[in-house]
């Protein structure tokens, strides 16, 4: 459609992009995958597995979504020809909504942490923080209530459109992110004892390297870079023909991998410096973190009150960023095969996500509200991620390396200059046809417990 639009620099898209494949992942994942996983090793692998699985990874979703200029159903049926790959399009396009609808509850979680820590109501020792956690997840209204909220914050951003919203929005809270990040890194390394937790987290101690530490950083990467969502697919369906796209994902992807590394240390100085490990899972952010905020700065409560209230910041923008670009996904597809306001396509989004949000909600902690002998919120979780975003990457893959023509790869991996990047072009190729299938394929036999 005419009035679809595109981002409007070169720094937009880079940071509008990066922001999609930021979010609580690199905050509280990353951190903790790298705890349970042995610490600079685990790096050190997962920056492995970004250059081979990631990057390629990414520029074959560019490539499908630059080539049309369109949604991403219109785009994988377009790029296609027609042969039944716009599914993939409109796998990418649930995927998002689904993520969307329970991403948003744990979103409003970090909104309410964001105001208690604002009214000083998170001091206590383990036991109140549990409980104060417990109590509050289980209520049937509140978090339900925010997790609208947050939504609709998400809605109001995308409706503006994709200069004025998307990228408007990346150009301020990416760097507003980076500076909340510099800080409390800063004075996370600051503390006693600090030392241990930067020396585990740098030092790599290859003993503890196994098959399975290998598996988690393959699907790390995939997960962190929002592989499989489409997401990627309809931001570069906004990128102007002199986009770089290899240039675009390698600086992406290092991007994403700088913040997880900054936020990796900003957890694990403080942590260490209290004796807790930050491999705790879920519960890191909610239960483990605010103890040891309080904790680290014991010396200095006023500093403790100040860092916990940037954390909760911190976190409310990173998964902003990421509620923008799914939100994205699921509008531009509306707004352009049903031919209606982009405001009125990003309605149909925001009520569906959040319907499912009150349900995801209401399922912590409810068992009749459960699907498989799952929480729905566990289990919208256990499809998108070791289900559906496999399999959008997996297929992608597949089509862009096999089944569309090689001429028109070429020309959009080389920006249409026969002769520059040819050797990068062939390596390419190989990676994105026996590599990432592989890799992928490896990542969904780890998840069902095969390997």
């Amino acid at each position: 459609m005419s009035d679809r639009g595109n981002f409007g620099s070169r720094i937009g898209i880079i940071l509008a992009t990066a922001g999609s494949a930021v979010g609580l992942g690199n905050v509280w994942r990353f951190p903790y995958m790298t705890g349970h996983n042995g610490g600079a090793a685990f790096i050190l692998i997962y920056l492995g597995c970004i250059l081979m699985l990631g990057i390629p990874g990414m520029v074959s979703e560019f490539i499908v979504g630059r080539h049309s200029q369109a949604n991403a159903y219109r785009a994988y049926a377009s790029f296609s020809k027609g042969k039944g790959w716009g599914l993939v399009g409109i796998l990418g396009i649930i995927t998002s909504t689904i993520i969307l609808g329970f991403y948003a509850v744990v979103a409003g979680w970090c909104l309410q942490y964001l105001g208690t820590s604002i009214v000083g109501g998170l001091k206590g020792d383990t036991g109140y923080v549990q409980q104060y956690f417990q109590e509050f997840s289980g209520d049937p209204i509140k978090p339900a209530v925010l997790g609208i909220a947050f939504i609709l914050i998400t809605h109001f951003i995308i409706v503006r459109g994709v200069q004025n919203g998307i990228e408007r929005a990346s150009k301020l809270l990416m760097p507003l992110l980076f500076v909340l990040l510099l800080v409390l890194v800063i004075a996370s390394c600051s503390l006693p004892n600090a030392s241990k937790g930067i020396e585990f987290l740098l030092k790599p101690d290859f003993s503890k390297v196994t098959s399975s530490v290998f598996l988690e950083a393959l699907g790390q990467a995939f997960f962190s870079l929002s592989l499989g969502t489409a997401c990627l697919c309809t931001y570069a369906s906004y990128f102007t023909k002199h986009t770089r796209l290899l240039a675009s994902a390698t600086q992406i992807a290092l991007l994403d991998f700088l913040i997880a590394l900054l936020a990796g240390l900003m957890i694990f100085p403080a942590a260490f410096s209290v004796g807790v490990q930050p491999d705790s899972g879920p519960s890191l952010i909610f239960i483990t973190l605010p103890n040891v905020f309080q904790q680290a700065f014991a010396f200095m409560p006023a500093l403790g009150y100040v860092i916990s209230i940037m954390f909760y910041a911190l976190l409310v923008f990173a998964a902003l960023t990421s509620t923008i670009s799914m939100h994205e996904i699921g509008t531009a597809f509306f707004h352009e095969e049903l031919k209606m306001k982009r405001s009125s396509a990003a309605w149909i989004l925001t009520v569906v996500c959040s319907v499912l949000a009150i349900f995801c909600s209401l399922s912590v902690g409810r068992p009749n509200i459960q699907v498989f002998g799952k929480p729905l919120m566990d289990f919208c979780d256990y499809l998108t991620a070791q289900i559906m975003l496999p399999m959008g990457a997996l297929l992608t893959s597949i089509l862009v390396g096999w089944f569309a023509s090689k001429a028109i790869v070429r020309e959009e991996f080389t920006n249409w200059e026969t002769n520059r990047a040819k050797s990068f072009f062939n390596i390419y190729m190989i990676c994105v046809r026996y590599v990432v299938p592989v890799c992928i394929f490896l990542i969904l036999m780890h998840q069902f417990g095969v390997i």
